[in-house]
């Protein structure tokens, strides 16, 4: 095995929507060389004025620091799209490269959604990586390509020494009961279209890669049944 391969996966829960019971997460990636990959930062320290659907938990800093880690000590902050909730403390992390892709980058430039938590996501051109698809980060850390939530959301695929395959959905399928080949009534997305395929590329990948893990976004009956940190996966 590759030294700097995957070796562990931390879950944090890190805030919720009250209204729904659900879950606002992120994760926690160490390699055996030991660099610290972090996948999303969660909600932000304060919300936005007008802001009122999310409520902030026990943060990504505080969690990260129940384990020893300091901001400083991430390298890497994978950011699979710039919602609020996913995006929110990026700016914590001085020392990290911020690695996106390309199309989501540029249409976050311009797309009002993304403008209350700008602050956080824009960050130096030399400390982010734009990448074009589906993407090998390093040895048992793979980028998905998986838009219609947002153009250019991406989705991650983890390959841990015990556990085996692991696929984090993100926002890409955000409940589980959402994860099928069945036609979707998702009137209200405007790309809808977009959001199947993402879906049914995520199902051929498990069909393929025979993953025996799929982590959905936001699902609350899934995530009481998962370890969390700092428990972890390996």
């Amino acid at each position: 095995m590759s030294q700097n391969a995957v070796q562990r996966l931390y879950l944090m829960e890190v805030g919720s929507v009250p209204e729904y019971q659900i879950p606002i997460v992120c994760y926690l990636v160490q390699t055996g060389d030991g660099r610290n990959i972090l996948i999303d930062t969660g909600l932000p320290e304060v919300m936005p004025e007008g802001e009122t659907e999310f409520e902030n938990g026990r943060d990504v800093i505080e969690q990260l620091a129940s384990m020893g880690l300091k901001p400083d000590a991430i390298d890497t902050v994978i950011s699979t799209h710039y919602d609020i909730d996913h995006a929110g403390r990026h700016a914590a992390f001085t020392k990290a490269q911020y690695v996106v892709q390309r199309v989501h980058h540029l249409d976050a430039a311009t797309n009002p959604r993304f403008a209350a938590n700008r602050p956080q996501w824009d960050q130096p051109m030399e400390r982010i990586r734009l990448v074009d698809g589906d993407t090998e980060l390093l040895p048992g850390l793979e980028l998905i390509e998986t838009s219609g939530h947002v153009p250019g959301h991406q989705s991650v695929l983890l390959r841990l020494p015990k556990t085996g395959a692991i696929l984090l959905t993100v926002d890409a399928v955000p409940f589980g009961a959402g994860f099928t080949r069945d036609a979707q009534d998702d009137g209200n997305n405007p790309d809808a279209e977009a959001t199947r395929a993402s879906t049914i590329k995520l199902l051929d990948l498990v069909e393929r890669e025979q993953i025996g893990l799929v982590i959905f976004g936001h699902d609350k009956d899934q995530w009481d049944t998962l370890q969390k940190a700092p428990a972890f996966y390996e």
